[in-house]
């Protein structure tokens, strides 16, 4: 009904004339929303307001910018937008400084990267929630009417209908009421393959398929409980779930932006994540950690450096390194970190509210200066007065902070280098043993001194500024120039209803421990819900609420708010684990089903009449394009991306010199923002940039022609082939062993006459370049293997 809506509305503006930016803010898509909020608004508030804006109260030359109607209607030189057409919007005229009679802003020319996002929005039809604003000013927000809405209500206490499974019992209730009824339950090789890509990420191999299927023929449920258990304990199930996580994080190893310096210490953090999950850590710590680990008490320096690793999640994001304003740096950084942080454990939207009030949430300006003060209190660089990129040292379990301790031993090695290198211009004026005792002495004493240097691991953390920020002013249409009142470290308080006390801010410290354990409380409104519904979004990609990074105003209300206020209870209730929560819903009659086709009482499947068939993302491509092939590098962990810290990568610039030919699994290769791995990008690998929690899942003709010529396709064809060849000379043995290891079933009597249609007409096209009889019985069955992974079959699960 949604997608229709849409739709309907497109048609009738179009019926009607209307521009596409006329639509409603519920008709734009989250990309739409979110480009316009995070990097359209925040130019238009900074660079045009002052002398444009209805709200202000001031409208030169007849024109606001402050409503999309405004921007239509224009001044008056005429309509300033047209929507679609850059070339033709005199708004794009005047920000270009092309013609001296229209020059905006009048005092200096935009930024060029400005003037590409504003060109960027008005060619993509200018997606614009704004409406229209009248000059008698914004309107207040009215919290108890937000608190109304479903996602700031308190996880209500419910029950299931009935004594049966929880999970089906919910599902099932609204399937009757729709007269509907689950599908039958899938077969065991569709079973093992779901579930096996879904815990792991990797195929399953012809031997656990075969053990399997025999397994359930006999006890149904006790094998698909055996499987999930021996997934789970799989130490590839932290790599798929990791993968996962890290997209909510936004992990990347290079900056990305101006300056697309390494990070060459966040494969630290890739692996914290990969640890924690196959380690079943409570969410709620998981959460702590990640926002305030190095506030955390530590039995032991493994410990500590664990915590202070985990806080590399509020540092992974891109940030504008040559930015002149440090100041405005470093308000940047909070931002992005607030943004991060609401989407990621809160499902909301935060980074606009730095300009002004959130423009459909209840979410105020104060709110975010409050959030604010506690990010400002967080050291996030090296050098807060050059903004470099920050890399430190862990503290140890003292107390003692050992990038100071790492300083102290540099330092005093380099004073022992040059009192040598001092001694050795002396001893040129002194007897030759006499000079030489000297020199072999303080050589020792530097060589000892350097080998006692503090090897400690570096990670890409934060820590606790030097300076606490106790309040922090709002900042005038986002802009550090123009500050307003003060506003005390806080909480959004239309979330303060879950707190049974008010926060109390130690002075000395920043206030991110106070947030974390605010955030990880069971009674939060928020949390459990959003960590939930990402859990069940990753297993059937699609969510109880089908906007997992946004339980908004615009974000899509929950098909069953029963069945997640219900999750959201179980969950903590159950000690925040995740393997369980896993267990709980593979358990189910829900997960279990087959993928019916969808029916015309319920055509987007939002009652999960059917299991939805999806396909493999790209990182699961990639490796079971290897694994059939058997050259999956299974080996895990470790620093997998040969760049120094703050080396330059790729830019327009310069030459990209990463390599991507490693058989290890995909989540190891190098993620270079600007610059993704081609089979990422081609396969809806997201924007390293943003927090996201669901993937775009597009069917498209390049990624077809990637699977045909790629290099990491061919060669796993090869190696695919020589695998199966290597069973026997007998077709009915190969064709079996290729069906068995691509699709984890047995060969039908379909697959043996395509296949052999297939061999005889490749025979026949091959025979005229290459004579050799073996040479082309090795390249026909090549090219079959490449076609075996190419199929539907091999990339989509069912």
């Amino acid at each position: 009904m949604y997608r229709k809506l849409i739709v309907f509305r497109l048609l009738m503006a179009v019926l009607a004339g209307l521009p596409f930016a006329l639509l409603s803010a519920d008709s734009l898509s989250p990309a739409d929303l979110d480009f316009f909020e995070k990097k359209v608004r925040p130019i238009l508030v900074e660079r045009c307001y002052e002398c444009h804006s209805a709200e202000g109260g001031k409208t030169k030359g007849n024109l606001a910018v402050d409503s999309k109607n405004a921007l239509l209607q224009g001044g008056d030189n005429g309509p300033a937008l047209v929507a679609g057409n850059a070339d033709k919007s005199l708004i794009i005229e005047a920000i270009r400084y092309k013609n001296r009679d229209m020059q905006m802003p009048p005092k200096s020319a935009l930024p060029a990267a400005e003037l590409k996002i504003l060109e960027t929005w008005v060619e993509r039809g200018a997606p614009d929630p704004r409406t229209q604003v009248t000059a008698h000013g914004p309107q207040k927000i009215d919290l108890e009417k937000g608190r109304q809405h479903w996602a700031f209500r308190p996880v209500a206490k419910v029950s299931p209908p009935d004594n049966g499974h929880p999970i089906d019992a919910f599902i099932q209730a609204k399937l009757s009421e729709n007269k509907l009824t689950l599908s039958p339950p899938a077969d065991p090789v569709t079973l093992i393959r779901r579930m096996s890509f879904d815990l792991t990420g990797l195929p399953p191999s012809p031997e656990e398929a075969a053990a399997f299927e025999a397994e359930y023929s006999r006890q149904p449920q006790t094998a698909v409980r055996t499987l999930i258990d021996r997934l789970l304990a799989s130490p590839h199930y932290g790599e798929k779930w990791g993968r996962h996580w890290l997209d909510v994080a936004r992990y990347a190893d290079s900056n990305g932006l101006d300056e697309n310096i390494a990070l060459g210490t966040a494969w630290r953090y890739r692996d914290y994540v990969v640890r924690s999950f196959n380690a079943d850590k409570p969410f709620d710590q998981f959460l702590t950690e990640q926002i305030a680990g190095d506030l955390l008490p530590a039995k032991n320096l493994a410990e500590r450096h664990e915590h202070a690793t985990a806080t590399a999640f509020l540092n992974l994001g891109a940030k504008v390194l040559a930015e002149a304003d440090k100041e405005k740096l470093t308000m940047d950084v909070v931002d992005e970190q607030i943004e991060t942080t609401g989407r990621a454990f809160l499902g909301m939207t935060l980074g606009c509210v730095r300009c002004h009030d959130h423009k459909f949430d209840p979410i105020s300006h104060e709110d975010y200066y409050a959030l604010a003060a506690i990010f400002k209190s967080t050291r996030s660089f090296s050098d807060e007065r050059t903004g470099a990129i920050s890399y430190w040292h862990e503290t140890p379990v003292g107390g003692l902070d050992d990038f100071a301790i790492v300083k102290s031993a540099e330092l005093a090695l380099t004073a022992k280098k040059k009192e040598l290198a001092t001694a050795k211009a002396a001893a040129k004026k002194m007897p030759a043993d006499e000079a030489k005792k000297m020199v072999e002495a303080l050589m020792t004493e530097a060589e000892n001194v350097e080998k006692n240097l503090p090897d400690l691991p570096t990670v890409i953390g934060v820590m606790d500024a030097t300076e606490i920020q106790s309040s922090v002013p709002i900042h005038i249409r986002g802009s550090h120039l123009t500050l307003g009142k003060p506003v005390e470290r806080g909480f959004p308080k239309v979330m303060q209803a879950s707190l049974k006390t008010a926060p109390a801010f130690p002075k000395e410290k920043s206030g991110r421990l106070e947030l974390a354990r605010w955030l990880a409380s069971p009674e939060h409104p928020l949390t459990a819900r959003v960590i939930a519904n990402r859990v069940w979004t990753w297993h059937f990609s699609q969510g109880i609420a089908r906007t997992p990074d946004n339980f908004g105003l615009l974000g899509d209300a929950p098909t069953h708010p029963e069945l997640l206020d219900w999750l959201a209870t179980w969950l903590p209730e159950n000690g925040w684990s995740l393997k369980d929560l896993h267990r709980l819903i593979l358990t189910s009659a829900t997960y279990q089903q087959a993928s019916a086709p969808s029916l015309e009482q319920d055509p987007e499947n939002r009652l999960w009449h059917h299991f939805p068939v999806r396909r493999l993302q790209a990182e699961e491509i990639r490796d079971a394009l290897l694994s059939v092939a058997g050259k999956l590098d299974l080996s895990m962990g470790g620093k997998t991306v040969p760049l120094r810290n703050r080396q330059f990568v790729f830019n327009h610039t310069s030459k990209d010199a990463t390599k991507y030919d490693s058989t290890r699994r995909a989540l190891y290769l190098p993620v270079i923002r600007n610059n993704l791995y081609d089979l990422f990008q081609q396969f809806d690998y997201p924007d390293p940039t943003v927090s996201t929690g669901l993937r775009n899942s597009t069917v498209v003709s390049p990624q077809a022609l990637l699977l045909m010529n790629s290099p990491v396709a061919e060669e796993s064809a090869r190696g695919f082939a020589h695998r199966i060849m290597q069973q026997g000379d007998d077709f009915e043995t190969r064709i079996a062993a290729a069906i068995r290891l691509a699709y984890a079933r047995e060969a039908k009597a379909s697959d043996r006459d395509q296949a052999q249609d297939f061999l005889v007409a490749a025979d026949g096209i091959l025979a005229s370049t290459i004579n050799d009889h073996q040479q082309r019985e090795q390249r026909t069955w090549e090219l079959l293997c490449q076609s075996l992974m190419m199929a539907n079959e091999f990339i989509y699960l069912r």
